[in-house]
């Protein structure tokens, strides 16, 4: 299977799986979400990939769920709810970072298998986690924000779409430049940083035109938790 068409499949069962959670669960399903997407993604994040000839990393789709989630949590629930959920996902990613950390610290058994593996990958995670940290707080926040003002404006079910792509399309492009800025400015060459910047950002941007016609399900979704 291409990574192209793998993409396209990981994309629908993220949002699948997401709308599950959601109706299942109601907002706390989206809080789990939220906080379990937010460490998944900055593990996925390490990995880079090419697709349709460019060079691009992993974690965009299952990063770009949490902003479907807080967009849920807007339309639904209210701003007030959404922004705990940001919060939330800061709160996760800065725990597992200091976990992990320590983790490290410990002294190896001699038949461990595990070390150099968790090395490889949470050895890097402070640098990319510093930026995710950065990055999220900020995009997330001004999706929460447009998305309320566009809602202020554009109050109709059929400006959902609006709403929905234009916070999340504007948040995302901060969100792609503040964390390549902090979390891979020493770890490529300007050429590769500038192509994993751009194929992100257009990763993200289809992610959100994706993500669409969840929103829409989930708008019509009432979660079994809160029946």
């Amino acid at each position: 299977m291409t990574n192209e068409l793998l993409w396209i499949l990981f994309a629908l069962v993220n949002f699948a799986i997401l709308i599950v959670m959601y109706r299942i669960f109601g907002k706390a399903g989206l809080f789990v979400w939220i906080g379990m997407s937010t460490v998944i993604a900055n593990i996925q994040v390490i990995k880079t990939v090419e697709m349709l000839g460019l060079i691009a990393t992993l974690g965009n789709i299952t990063y770009g769920t949490i902003f479907l989630a807080t967009d849920i949590l807007n339309e639904n629930h209210g701003k007030k709810e959404a922004k705990k959920a940001v919060w939330l996902g800061f709160a996760s990613l800065l725990i597992m970072t200091i976990v992990m950390q320590v983790v490290l610290r410990f002294t190896p058994h001699a038949s461990d298998i595990s070390q150099d593996a968790l090395e490889t990958i949470f050895e890097i995670v402070p640098n990319i986690a510093l930026g995710s940290m950065a990055a999220f707080v900020i995009s997330q926040y001004l999706d929460v924000w447009i998305y309320s003002k566009i809602k202020q404006l554009l109050p109709s079910e059929r400006m959902l779409w609006i709403r929905n792509n234009g916070s999340t399309m504007i948040s995302q492009f901060v969100d792609t430049l503040v964390f390549c800025s902090i979390a891979f400015y020493d770890l490529h060459d300007f050429d590769v940083w500038l192509e994993i910047l751009l194929t992100t950002y257009v990763i993200k941007f289809a992610v959100a035109a994706l993500d669409t016609p969840f929103l829409y399900i989930a708008k019509r979704i009432k979660p079994k938790l809160d029946e």
